[in-house]
């Protein structure tokens, strides 16, 4: 009976697993079905909030579309009232030119009728003044140009007589007033500056210890004496002179360069031609230094202030310089003092006038040298560098080369000459040299292809260096030949001078 047991308890167990499922299944379609159905609801809500978002973007972009349509209509129908506007006064416009064109045709054939009468009355007068002409010819017995040129004579000379009057009239009337205020006042300048007059040369001697110094200086087969000749433009003579070696230019700066440099040589001991080339232009870099530190020291000296360092570069130069064997700076110094005083004397600016002294003669030191006398040359370099106008005018009327336009002006053109009318202190024949020697070296240069020109041996002989690459030997000569008949053409000078070309060539390689 046991098994009935058991397969009741089977059929009891399959019956309840029945049930389960089916109770299972009939749960899980009821969630199922509520999980679709708000799912459905929530899509549906979703759909109409997207709906309701489009509609909302479609009116905005609408709005904006219709926005920008009118203002773009609105700007064509403006620009389209513009045209409109702008048609309406060309055509006004056109209007009034056709009427002025009118005017203007209607006048232009009144002139052409005016000048139609008055080209026939042109003729009849020309007519009747040709027979005047002839009348009184006839009756002159001269033609109409000799009696216009007599009358244009008479009248010249007439004009010179009265004006050479009127002159001499005014010079004697300011002789008689100012003839013994000014000798006061210049005396008393005179007597109040005073100093040295001492007159340079052209000959600088350079001592030595012993002669094995100068054979070291000749070089072997005088080949450093030639390089320091070249670099420096000096002629430097060793003669039998005991411990002692001539340096021969006219050109102060240049002896001083060439003086530093054999210092500088002899004391190192290394001389052969590269290293005179180095020294010397180290040696003209220290003066150029020198230079800006004396025109400095001037200015103190004299209380100047505030000019131009080119200018007070130039002050500097001057005392390398002379003017007809007067130092340039000890003039241009005793000029400003003078200058300073008379001013004090008369009641002008003293300083104002120091200032126009000083810088008198900055047109002597100019490196450009044009073709302008040295002191409307000065003028024009202290305008560039920003000097007053009336220091400009004392500058460049200090030789009566310009108008006299300042009170400072006279002050300087009498400065100057107390200053160069001191017994001893110019040399014409000194000046007149200088001259004719930095002729020479211009005009040598003035040929293409020359780098150097210098005047040697007083004048008697001129060394060209020429750049070997622009000049070959056989142009060389020819060059020698045509500055040599050029000198003879346009020069003056005593004796003969020789005119020697230099070509070299130099091959340089750096070991590295």
């Amino acid at each position: 009976m046991w098994y009935l047991y058991i397969l009741s308890g089977l059929g009891g167990a399959a019956v309840s697993l029945a049930i389960y499922i089916l109770i299972t299944r009939t749960v899980f379609k009821g969630r199922m079905k509520a999980i679709i159905d708000k799912a459905n609801l929530e899509a549906e809500s979703i759909k109409q909030q997207k709906i309701l978002q489009a509609k909302e973007k479609f009116l905005q972009l609408k709005s904006e579309h219709e926005s920008h349509v009118n203002q773009k209509n609105n700007e064509l129908r403006e620009r389209e009232n513009n045209i409109k506007s702008r048609e309406g006064q060309l055509k006004e416009q056109a209007n009034e030119l056709g009427k002025r064109q009118h005017d203007l045709d209607s006048l232009k054939g009144q002139l052409n009728a005016q000048r139609n009468i008055l080209e026939g009355k042109i003729e009849e007068c020309d007519k009747l003044t040709a027979q005047v002409n002839k009348e009184l010819e006839a009756i002159a017995g001269m033609s109409a140009s000799d009696a216009k040129n007599m009358l244009i004579e008479n009248m010249k000379a007439e004009a010179r007589t009265e004006a050479q009057a009127f002159i001499n009239d005014t010079i004697d009337e300011a002789r008689l007033n100012a003839a013994k205020e000014a000798k006061r006042i210049v005396i008393n300048t005179i007597q109040r500056t005073a100093t040295e007059t001492a007159i340079e040369n052209a000959v600088t001697s350079f001592p030595i210890e012993n002669d094995e110094i100068k054979g070291r200086i000749i070089g072997r087969e005088g080949r450093n004496i030639r390089a320091l000749e070249a670099a420096t433009g000096v002629e430097i003579v060793v003669d039998d002179t005991p411990d002692a070696i001539l340096l021969s230019a006219f050109d102060p700066v240049r002896r001083e360069v060439a003086r530093l440099a054999l210092h500088q040589l002899v004391v190192d001991g290394r001389i052969h031609p590269a290293r005179i080339e180095e020294v010397v232009a180290k040696v003209k870099k220290q003066l150029e230094e020198e230079i800006l530190e004396t025109g400095k020291r001037t200015c103190i000296d004299l209380g100047i202030h505030g000019m131009s360092m080119e200018l007070v570069r130039m002050i500097g130069r001057m005392k390398y310089r002379s003017s007809y064997g007067q130092n340039l700076l000890q003039h241009s110094r005793e000029v400003a003092n003078i200058c300073s005083i008379l001013a004090s004397e008369l009641g002008l600016n003293p300083k104002l006038a120091k200032r126009a002294g000083l810088l008198h003669d900055i047109g002597k030191v100019s490196e450009e040298d044009p073709e302008l006398p040295h002191a409307l040359l000065g003028a024009k370099m202290a305008e560039q560098y920003k000097e007053r106008p009336e220091i400009v005018n004392a500058i460049g009327a200090h030789h009566e080369e310009a108008e006299m336009t300042s009170l400072i002006a006279p002050l300087v053109l009498v400065g100057d000459a107390i200053s160069g009318a001191r017994p001893g202190a110019r040399r014409e024949v000194i000046e007149s040299y200088i001259k004719r020697l930095k002729g020479m070296e211009e005009l040598a240069a003035s040929y293409p292809g020359v780098d150097k020109s210098y005047a040697i041996q007083a004048g008697r002989e001129l060394r060209v260096i020429v750049g070997a690459e622009e000049v070959s030997d056989e142009q060389a000569a020819r060059l020698s030949t045509e500055i040599a008949q050029r000198i003879q053409e346009e020069m003056t000078y005593p004796g003969q001078v020789k005119i020697t070309v230099i070509r070299e060539t130099r091959s340089v390689a750096f070991a590295k």
